[in-house]
């Protein structure tokens, strides 16, 4: 069974000669400025595993970044989706009502950790989508204009999206951006303001910076929204501090702001719970707003938010909708592939498998110079890569190097960070310890002999 198998490469180099021909027809026919690094043309995949066209096995440690935390093609979310398939592909929401939607819904509103005993669901496809309705709601619910993102962010590829988003690689060239985005300071210990800064002094030097842009940029009482990832992604696998996310939720309750918790990334057990803000709401800082995507559905694309009915119902009519959002393949997929995380408890294998890593990581930070720091909550790490342990400064082509290494050595791994210098850890929860452990082995290797 390939969910069970080790990496392995069988032609004498990769790409091998299957593969190729198909990454040559890509350049020729599709959009170039979706780069990918990887000799990989995928054939078929189990678990956490990929076989090529060629008959060469990898291991995959990105998951479709995050998408596939119960694994490639899961036997009984196949089963259900060709169940549904057989009844009806699609059903839009506002022609015809179907079950699975409503059931979907039900199950969100009874998992997401959001402020409110009375909560609505709404369904789109992306994350994107996801964040541009739950700021569409925020503002219907508050009526005020403006919102405040932070350093590091990344929440889509969308016009208002890019615009929140810190990178702007992501954006080259895209303006003029929609106004009423605000940034702040997100508090990164590794790479504090002061060298000399506590965790402590951190977070207080970017509640400080957030009450600068109250002053100086957006006055609280013009602003709807808060919005953060529980552990940053895209900004290098950064964890938002739970004193921090204490001091937002005070802040936001004396303004009257509502705290949009983005867990497109975060969600469905990646971080060691079903949702990373369950540890927010376990200290009476729960989000208004949470949205979610990625691996919702097992990889059929399916997003969607999650908030207390008074918000919902304060949103026009008109204003929220799209022809897909929650479409009833998705919808089936969603709910087997719920009920699987909660009967596994692959939060649990999460937390498991984050502690084998962090363990492995420990041990190569005094092993190795070019590692600064490693971080993250259950299943969800980033590893730093720095030139100089003294003076910090990124290391981006000793990562893009190992990427390529591991790749060539059947370990698949993505980079992450404003730098592109940390690799994140986000294989999926069903890996077997034996994959873990050869996974360790090549990304070990592949340090050594990258940063002679």
């Amino acid at each position: 069974m390939l969910s069970r198998e080790l990496p392995k490469i069988v032609t004498a180099s990769v790409p091998g000669p299957k593969c190729e021909a198909v990454i040559k027809r890509r350049a020729d026919a599709t959009l170039g400025a979706i780069r990918c690094p990887y000799p990989v043309v995928i054939d078929h995949a189990q678990g956490a595993v990929i076989e090529d066209l060629d008959g060469n096995r990898y291991l995959d440690w990105i998951g479709g970044v995050g998408v596939l935390n119960i694994g490639h093609c899961h036997p009984e979310v196949v089963e259900v989706v060709k169940a549904q398939s057989e009844k009806y592909f699609h059903a839009m929401f506002n022609v015809v009502t179907h079950e699975g939607y409503i059931a979907l819904a039900e199950k969100m509103n009874e998992i997401v950790p959001v402020k409110g005993d009375k909560r609505k669901t709404f369904f789109a496809n992306s994350g994107a989508e996801a964040d541009e309705n739950a700021i569409k709601f925020a503002k219907a619910f508050t009526q005020r204009p403006n919102i405040i993102v932070f350093s590091g962010a990344f929440h889509g590829r969308t016009l208002l999206t890019m615009s929140m988003t810190a990178k702007k690689a992501y954006a080259k060239g895209m303006g003029p951006f929609p106004d009423g985005v605000y940034r702040t300071a997100f508090p990164y210990f590794y790479r504090s303001p002061s060298n000399s800064f506590t965790e402590e002094e951190t977070i207080n030097y970017c509640i400080k910076n957030l009450e600068e842009v109250f002053r100086d940029g957006a006055p609280a009482n013009s602003v709807a929204a808060i919005v953060l990832e529980p552990l940053q992604g895209e900004g290098g696998f950064i964890p938002a501090p739970i004193e921090w996310v204490k001091a937002l939720r005070k802040i936001c309750n004396d303004n009257g702001i509502l705290l949009i918790a983005d867990e497109i990334q975060t969600g469905f057990c990646r971080t060691g719970r079903m949702f990373a803000t369950e540890a927010w709401r376990d200290v009476g800082a729960a989000p208004d707003i949470v949205t979610f995507a990625k691996s919702i559905a097992a990889g059929i694309p399916l997003s969607g938010v999650t908030a207390r009915t008074e918000i919902f119902d304060a949103v026009p009519g008109g204003v929220a909708g799209g022809t897909f959002g929650g479409n009833a393949l998705a919808c089936a997929a969603a709910l087997k592939t719920i009920e699987i995380m909660e009967r596994d408890d692959l939060a649990g294998r999460s937390r498991d498998m984050g502690a084998k890593v962090i363990a492995r990581y420990a041990e190569w930070v005094d092993k190795y110079d070019c590692i600064g720091d490693y971080r993250g909550l259950g299943g969800m790490i980033g590893i730093e890569f720095v030139k100089n342990k003294i003076t910090k400064e990124p290391a981006p082509e000793l990562v893009d190097a190992i990427i390529a290494y591991t790749a060539a050595h059947g370990l698949l791994v993505e980079n992450a960070g404003v730098y592109s210098n940390v690799i994140r850890f986000l294989a999926p929860l069903v890996m077997t310890d034996a994959q873990l452990e050869a996974g360790l082995e090549i990304f070990e290797d592949a340090i050594k002999t990258c940063s002679k």
